[in-house]
C-alpha cells in the first residue's frame, strides 16, 4: 500500500489527547460496529489472537501474533507480539504499528496521526493512531491499513525503499 492508494479523509482531523492515554476526542461513530468488523476479521488472519490489550484502557481489543510466529522488526509492535489495538470506552479509534513510509502517508492524507510519544521520542515514528472509522468505506481503509501493519509484524513489509521513502520524505 502506497500513498497513492489512500484516499484522503474526509472532513477535519479529529481532536485527540496529547496524554495518556492517547484518545480521539471528537467525530466517534454513533456505535463500534465498523471497529468491530476491522478487528473481527483481523482475528481470523493467521498467527493473529484477539486479546486484552496491555497497554491501552480497559476493554481495549488487541491483535497479537501468536509465538509461533515469525517477527517483523521492533518497531512493528506496541508492546510484545500486540501489533494494532481498538480503544474500548466509546472511542472507537485504533493505535498500529506501520512501516514509517506508509505511517506518514496515513498521517498526510488525514487517516491518523503519530501517537503523541513520537513527538517526545519515547515511541518509534511506526507509532499511529487511525482515526475511528465513521462508516464502511472508512472501515475498509481502517482495515487496509491494519493489514498492513500485520505484514509489518510478521517482517512481510520491511521499511520502503529508499525511492518511496524519499518521494514520501518530500510530501
Amino acid at each position: 500500500m502506497t500513498q497513492m492508494d489512500l484516499p484522503p479523509r474526509v472532513g477535519e482531523r479529529p481532536r485527540a489527547t496529547a496524554s495518556l492515554p492517547h484518545s480521539q476526542l471528537d467525530q466517534q461513530p454513533a456505535s463500534t460496529r465498523d471497529l468491530d468488523s476491522v478487528l473481527a476479521e483481523a482475528a481470523t488472519w493467521p498467527h493473529v489472537t484477539m486479546q486484552p490489550s496491555r497497554i491501552a484502557v480497559e476493554g481495549s481489543r488487541a491483535l497479537v501474533l501468536t509465538d509461533d510466529a515469525d517477527t517483523g522488526p521492533a518497531e512493528a509492535f506496541l508492546i510484545g507480539r500486540e501489533f494494532c489495538h481498538g480503544h474500548a470506552g466509546g472511542d472507537s479509534s485504533l493505535h498500529a504499528a506501520l512501516p514509517p513510509h506508509l505511517a506518514r502517508a496515513a498521517q498526510h492524507a488525514g487517516w491518523g496521526e503519530p501517537h503523541y510519544l513520537v513527538h517526545t521520542g519515547q515511541a518509534p515514528p511506526s507509532i499511529t493512531m487511525l482515526y475511528a472509522p465513521r462508516d464502511e468505506a472508512e472501515r475498509d481503509v481502517m482495515l487496509r491499513l491494519v493489514r498492513a501493519s500485520y505484514d509489518f509484524a510478521l517482517g512481510v513489509i520491511e521499511r520502503a525503499d529508499a525511492d518511496t521513502d524519499a518521494k514520501l520524505h518530500d510530501i
